[in-house]
């Protein structure tokens, strides 16, 4: 099984333009495994194919950075049994990443903090981040124990660290010293961030790095979205006026 499939022709409107940079909450797993009647942890395990087959689409047709949210740091208070299960869940799809990437030369970024995660998996994590440095081209970035606030906190803590040891000043942040010293810091910001299942709020996601982008809701269940789906979104971002607070 692959991380991402083989690249293949794209008959989805192929020569319209996409956005540089897609953002995605990938919202709804257990909605949709509970209205199946199926334990909350078939709906992650359904909802992590569908990030393979989204990622390959994106990379197929252009977009050259794919985030999406796969685990907050909020998601610990649920049981003990989900939060499992998306480990294994992370732990499968790593192994198969390190035997697939260098013949596929695929990139994996992740943005979060690591250490509460299993030995193990930060080793698998590790190893992919260090094999995707020697590539170029399509990146897809899994936000792990992730959440903006913690981001924002984390780098002001940073930047007030070399202060302390004078390797900066104060006055020397600005907004753009600061967004590097972000997860994402070598990642533009999203142009597009998408949520499907409904739900019409941040929930924590990239609040730094959101300011300009445009956002799409949907009613689709994650383990329910298609390439079909993602094309909507794009069409919509595409009849957008994107002003970055000009007139």
């Amino acid at each position: 099984m692959r991380l991402f499939g083989k690249k293949k022709e794209v008959s989805l409107q192929a020569d319209r333009p996409v956005p540089r940079h897609i953002a995605i909450v990938m919202d709804g797993n257990g909605r949709w495994a509970t209205k199946r009647g199926l334990p909350r942890t078939a709906g992650h395990a359904a909802g992590s194919e569908v990030f393979r087959n989204i990622a390959t689409y994106c990379r197929d047709i252009g977009v050259e950075y794919l985030t999406v949210y796969a685990f907050s740091t909020e998601n610990w208070k649920r049981s003990e049994e989900e939060v499992s299960a998306i480990m294994g869940l992370l732990k499968k799809y790593l192994f198969e990443a390190l035997e697939k990437m260098e013949k596929d030369r695929i990139k994996l970024e992740f943005f979060g903090d690591l250490s509460r995660l299993s030995p193990e998996l930060q080793e698998l994590a590790e190893k992919t981040k260090q094999i995707s440095k020697k590539y170029e081209g399509f990146q897809a970035n899994i936000c792990l124990n992730y959440g903006g606030r913690d981001e924002i906190v984390r780098a002001a803590r940073a930047f007030a660290a070399q202060c302390t040891a004078g390797a900066a000043k104060p006055e020397e942040l600005d907004e753009e010293a600061f967004g590097k010293m972000l997860y994402s810091g070598s990642v533009p910001d999203p142009d597009l961030i998408i949520r499907p299942s409904g739900e019409q709020r941040i929930s924590n996601f990239l609040l730094w790095q959101s300011a300009y982008a445009e956002y799409y809701f949907t009613d689709v269940l994650w383990p329910d979205y298609t390439p079909e789906e993602l094309e909507k979104a794009i069409s919509a971002f595409n009849q957008r006026n994107r002003r970055f607070g000009g007139v």
